[in-house]
């Protein structure tokens, strides 16, 4: 499929979950290639550093809020116009068994993770629509592909997230609107503090918001971050029953039940505080 094409130098930006992490790398990248760069954050505070350091505007966001991700798109083209890429990259992951994480930290996930990207979908799509051309990148996970143990709520977030990817790639590609998956391994933000997930590669952020740019040239359906890993979950995908059972035993798949607390303290403290605002 062909697409229209999108020139960063002037292009109109919006990132969700800007302030800091992959968000903030990816606004700092596109910011670099030329974009008009907005960010959305619920940290405010973080999301206006990032703006003051690339010469970008900065919006408070609560992306499983429909009217609040209304009104940051609504900010976003009067500042820079019309929105040529939108990046769904606001995410959070707890990690506990299933059993022992509560119905508002699963709610929360649901709500951010998969409600976030819907939010999204349904505000840009319509303008890229009547444009005929526009980009949106959607940063799920290679948890969107394989199941690890103690995360099972944020991996059926992501699985979603890749179906939803997906179909709306297909159903907007005619209209000349393009929708990509960026499928990060582990990153070393502060969403993955504390988890020690090895075998499976840690990844800096610059190095998923270089797949998150490039994304806007080669228009691909799904990007992998490292690029091997996303052949590891397509061969895991074929492989029998018994013999992913034993690779699991050896390689310990169950580190994300066994995070370090003390490491993990801070972001578990941050989530609770959401919980608690939207009880």
């Amino acid at each position: 499929m062909s697409y229209p094409r999108i020139d960063l130098a002037g292009a109109s930006v919006a990132i969700t979950g800007g302030g800091a992490g992959i968000g903030r790398a990816a606004a700092e990248l596109f910011a670099r290639r030329g974009a008009r760069v907005a960010i959305g954050d619920l940290n405010l505070p973080a999301a206006e550093e990032t703006a003051a350091t690339i010469g970008g505007t900065a919006h408070h966001l609560d992306v499983a809020d429909r009217d609040s991700f209304a009104a940051f798109v609504a900010a976003a083209e009067k500042a820079h116009g019309p929105l040529h890429v939108l990046v769904n990259n606001a995410g959070l992951m707890p990690n506990g068994g299933f059993l022992e994480l509560s119905d508002a930290t699963d709610r929360l996930q649901i709500d951010v993770n998969l409600g976030g990207v819907l939010n999204g979908l349904k505000e840009v799509l319509p303008g890229m629509v009547e444009r005929g051309s526009g980009h949106v990148v959607n940063v799920a996970s290679l948890a969107g592909k394989f199941p690890v143990k103690g995360l099972a709520v944020y991996n059926a977030t992501k699985f979603a997230v890749v179906g939803l990817t997906a179909a709306t790639r297909l159903e907007f590609a005619d209209a000349g609107v393009s929708i990509s998956a960026v499928l990060p391994s582990a990153v070393d933000t502060a969403l993955a503090s504390g988890l020690d997930m090895r075998p499976i590669p840690k990844v800096q952020p610059e190095d998923v918001a270089k797949a998150v740019v490039d994304s806007v040239h080669n228009r691909r359906a799904e990007i992998a971050v490292p690029g091997y890993v996303g052949l590891l979950a397509a061969a895991a995908g074929i492989t029998p029953e018994p013999v992913l059972k034993r690779i699991r035993r050896l390689v310990r798949d169950d580190r994300a039940l066994h995070a370090d607390q003390p490491e993990r303290s801070a972001y578990r403290a941050n989530l609770e505080a959401q919980e608690t605002r939207r009880a």
